[in-house]
């Protein structure tokens, strides 16, 4: 008996130690087990289209399934915005600066990149090209680099835009430097990373939203002309500006900040044509900012990943609440 106290007053600190622990643990463990329990999910809407732009500006490639990783969606060897058209200083060409750049479309076959746009030829070159040198690009006040796309590209995209001058295509790798949303809007996780996206690497909307634009206008105006990844249908028009946790299969996504709209919005998709009013105007009546740091209307909203998986097309998209 007296060995056993001795034992345990010259190990109290341990003893303490492995009590301490073990209520921890406990803890968390319930905690944990609260937190699962109390998860609930709501549908709120269904998934009716998945776009990709792998070309920055580009047209739009609707897919019926498409991963979801941190830096967006990507299908095959195509992913989101991984592609931008820059000057030969390394700043960005968009839709704002060549609306033309809308008709351009970006595929992929057999390890090549498929470029093909109105009275041109098809381009084919090779996907990777890793002894192509690496240019430092600027998107919007943020730094980031894309690998040269060779000069084949470069000639047929300074063809395409009249010659006047010289443009080059760049294609982001993982291990080259990406933007971070942060720099521009405090809104977004510090961590948080994208290639060539104005701002997040998801933004979703409803139908129903642009279905209230197109009343307001007296016209049918199509979802493509406001770039969303992912389009839900059979909800009311701006729900998503209330969904600020969302899962999608097994993809778990978090609503950041509405997108503030600009004069790209006023491009159509279909002619390439730049009106610099439509349906901008419309929007900025009746559709206020979100953010402190723009005036632009919001039509859509942002978000980040938070557990990575598959979408369908046909998926029910639930909201998320504890």
């Amino acid at each position: 008996m007296e060995f056993i106290t001795n034992y345990f007053a010259e190990n109290r600190k341990v003893s303490l130690y492995i009590a301490g622990t073990s209520v921890a643990l406990l803890g968390i463990g319930l905690g944990y087990k609260y937190m699962r329990r109390q998860k609930q999910l709501t549908q709120v809407g269904v998934v009716s289209q998945l776009l990709l732009h792998p070309l920055k500006s580009g047209k739009a490639v609707p897919v019926d399934a498409a991963e979801c990783l941190r830096m967006g969606l990507k299908c095959g060897e195509l992913q989101d915005r991984y592609w931008l058209v820059i000057t030969e200083d390394g700043h960005m060409v968009t839709g704002r600066q060549e609306p033309r750049l809308v008709l351009v479309s970006m595929t992929c076959k057999g390890g090549q990149i498929c470029l093909s746009g109105p009275d041109m030829e098809e381009l084919r070159i090779p996907l990777h090209q890793p002894s192509n040198p690496i240019y430092s690009c600027r998107i919007f006040s943020s730094d980031t680099e894309g690998r040269d796309c060779g000069d084949e590209a470069s000639r047929w995209l300074t063809r395409y835009f009249g010659g006047k001058k010289t443009y080059r295509l760049v294609h982001f790798e993982p291990h080259l430097r990406a933007r971070r949303p942060a720099e521009n809007e405090p809104a977004f996780p510090k961590d948080e990373e994208v290639a060539y996206p104005d701002a997040a690497p998801i933004m979703l909307m409803s139908e129903a939203s642009v279905n209230d634009v197109s009343s307001r206008l007296g016209r049918e105006i199509s979802v493509r002309q406001f770039r969303p990844s992912i389009v839900v249908s059979d909800c009311e028009a701006f729900k998503e500006d209330i969904w600020d946790h969302v899962q999608i299969g097994q993809v778990e996504m978090k609503r950041v900040i509405g997108c503030g709209r600009c004069l790209f919005t006023t491009v159509d998709p279909e002619t390439g044509v730049i009106s610099r009013k439509e349906p901008l105007d419309t929007l900025k009546t009746y559709r206020p900012r979100e953010s402190s740091k723009s005036t632009a209307p919001v039509l859509g909203q942002y978000y980040t990943i938070k557990k990575t998986g598959i979408l369908h097309v046909g998926d029910p998209v639930y909201k998320i609440s504890y």
